[in-house]
């Protein structure tokens, strides 16, 4: 018999922690911009200084709303992981006036940009990196490889996602490095106000300006300089309530109801108020608060509506018309039913007139009531656009998103740059704030001819007529300015522009467009109810594309180019939904991410045969190249 203690069983042991997810890396390249550094203290970046942490490069540009959208996403990030993450923007100009380093680091600061950022006028970064659509996000690891690229918006929580992933795998191999980021805040400026948005006459004679850096609004007597009150806390929130007690996010329109109240576009908040001028007391129209997405309401009780980044606001035909700039549309707001409705656009960016249901805006930002039309400042097309109240869109100046300058004489040829605000003249005529030719443009529709009223005005957002006068908001000038209108406009040189990208050289024929989309790490692509990503091609002309236009649920298309047309725009509108990939959880979290890109192309023999754009992930066809 083996009296023998029986062997003692093995202990327990634990689980093997997931090894990291393996990813493609590229080493980046240096940052490189001849403007030099914005919210640094003067010093210059390298790489190298931010060797250590993970960096989040923001190529954006301050024209572009998508690119806002993004600086608001990142908010979050950024402050939860200040002692982990340093955001660089790298601002990439797409119009001549975004180039003018003053106008950059006006533009840091109207829009509250808390992190340092790279001035790159000459697009070198951008090109370095193949960027090819604003906004885009390349996230660099501690070691200074590229380990993904985001672009267009919703892209926050699979950032958040990754940055978590890295924290943990970097400080696993010590090659994490904590502590202060390298951001210095400039010193505040003492003003009235600060790169104010809009103005509204007041029945008083008095003026009621959207303050919008500082998150308010500002009452100023007759003569355009006394402060008489300010409505709003000053606190970037959504809140109503007293005046002293309201808060409002970078609030921009203003436009007078029937009823001697007044509505507010609350641009970052995604929402329509009201203000009671007699208390100055605030409430909400329109809105929840969250952002419009494909796919949500585009009508219904306005409260439970989403919207995007409402820019201006106008009473016309019994409702109140909203600049939705963030979807590049139109939506209105009835205040005899408390509903809102799409009015007017597709969501697609462009210049496509017509019926309103199929008509294209880009990022209406002025409104203005006419006789028998409302007025719309298009400002990435450059364009003075108009819609009468059965719902025709038509041009009156402007050609597209590319071509924009300073050219006075017939529409057909005048150009604008970046235009934010339209005013009815009592002529009839319309003024134009043509916000980067900082200049006032005049449009009459009786002869068809565009002239200069006045130049000289710092980045002009709106006007509003005195007795005869106009007032403008000069906005990067921090003030309202009085003009008396000339009998003779100024004679300005002519200045024609094409956007700063350079066009892609494709091979005639046939061509392969890849929108590369890998979901995030813990999520799935969305197919519960059907496809879950959507592709929409066009071209501009239409001509250019012989074959592969339309929409699909493929995110790869075969196109053929028509050799008889030398060169145009490709239009790519992309979405993907993903899903928390949690099999235990019956309700996981969605998120959607979409792009628009717009892509100046050239017919070239020897010229690519395949573009890719990357909505989220690498392209590993090219990283293998």
């Amino acid at each position: 018999m083996n009296d023998a203690a029986p062997a003692p069983a093995p202990e327990p042991t634990a689980a093997p922690a997931p090894a990291p997810r393996r990813r493609a890396r590229v080493r980046a390249p240096e940052l490189v911009g001849a403007g030099g550094w914005l919210n640094t203290g003067g010093k210059e970046l390298t790489l190298a200084d931010l060797r250590g942490r993970i960096v989040i490069l923001d190529f954006w540009t301050f024209c572009c709303v998508n690119c806002l959208h993004v600086l608001d996403e990142l908010r979050e990030l950024e402050e939860r992981h200040r002692d982990t993450v340093v955001i660089v923007g790298v601002h990439s100009p797409k119009f001549a006036h975004e180039a003018e380093h003053a106008a950059v680091v006006d533009a840091v600061e109207r829009y509250g940009v808390e992190h340092p950022v790279l001035d790159d006028p000459e697009l070198a970064t951008w090109k370095q990196y193949a960027v090819r659509a604003w906004p885009t996000l390349v996230v660099i690891d501690p070691e200074g490889y590229v380990v993904a690229q985001h672009a267009g918006e919703g892209h926050a929580h699979a950032l958040a996602r990754l940055v978590a992933e890295l924290e943990a795998e970097h400080g696993a191999k010590g090659t994490l490095r904590r502590g202060d980021g390298p951001y210095v805040a400039p010193e505040p400026v003492a003003t009235e106000l600060r790169f104010p948005g809009k103005a509204l006459l007041l029945p008083s004679g008095g003026f009621l300006v959207s303050d919008t850096t500082r998150h308010r609004l500002v009452e100023l007597a007759a003569d355009g300089e006394t402060v008489v009150r300010r409505i709003g806390s000053g606190v970037r929130g959504l809140v109503d309530g007293p005046a002293e007690v309201a808060a409002f996010s970078e609030p921009q329109g203003l436009a007078a109801l029937p009823d001697g109240s007044v509505v507010v576009a609350d641009t970052v908040n995604h929402a329509v108020r009201r203000v009671d001028p007699a208390t100055g007391a605030v409430s909400t129209l329109a809105g929840t608060g969250r952002q419009w997405w494909q796919g949500s309401p585009t009508r219904g009780p306005a409260r439970e509506v989403d919207l995007s980044s409402p820019w201006d606001v106008a009473y016309f035909d019994d409702r109140v018309w909203i600049a939705m700039a963030g979807v590049h549309q139109l939506w209105t707001y009835d205040p005899a039913t408390g509903t809102v409705a799409v009015a007017a656009g597709t969501t697609n960016e462009g210049l496509v007139d017509g019926p309103a249901a199929e008509a294209w805006f880009a990022q209406p930002s002025g409104l203005a009531a006419g006789a028998d039309r409302l007025w719309v400042a298009d400002a990435e097309t450059s364009a003075l656009r108009w819609i009468t109240a059965d719902g025709a869109v038509g041009t009156a100046v402007g050609t597209g998103l590319f071509d924009f300058g300073h050219r006075d004489g017939p529409a057909a040829e005048a150009l604008l740059q970046h235009p934010l605000g339209v005013t009815v003249l009592p002529d009839g005529s319309v003024a134009v704030s043509d916000t980067y030719n900082h200049a006032l443009r005049r449009y009459d529709p009786a002869s068809g001819e565009v002239t200069t009223l006045a130049t000289d005005l710092r980045e002009p957002s709106d006007a509003v007529v005195v007795d005869g006068d106009v007032v403008v908001v000069e906005s990067a000038r921090h003030r309202l300015t009085r003009l008396r209108l000339p009998e003779e406009a100024v004679r300005v040189a002519s200045v024609a522009h094409r956007t700063r990208r350079e066009p892609t050289e494709v091979a005639p024929g046939a061509f392969r467009l890849d929108v590369v989309f890998r979901a995030p790490a813990g999520q799935k692509l969305d197919t519960r109810y059907g496809p879950s990503t959507r592709l929409l091609v066009s071209s501009t002309p239409p001509e250019l594309l012989r074959a592969g236009a339309g929409a699909g649920t493929e995110l790869s298309r075969a196109l053929e180019w028509d050799p008889a047309v030398s060169e145009g725009v490709l239009h790519v509108s992309a979405m993907a939904a993903s899903c928390d990939d949690d099999p235990a959880n019956a309700y996981p979290a969605c998120h959607v991410h979409q792009q628009d890109w717009g892509v100046p192309v050239r017919l070239v023999a020897g010229g690519a045969g395949r573009l890719p754009l990357v909505l989220a992930g690498l392209d590993e066809e090219t990283a293998a190249g």
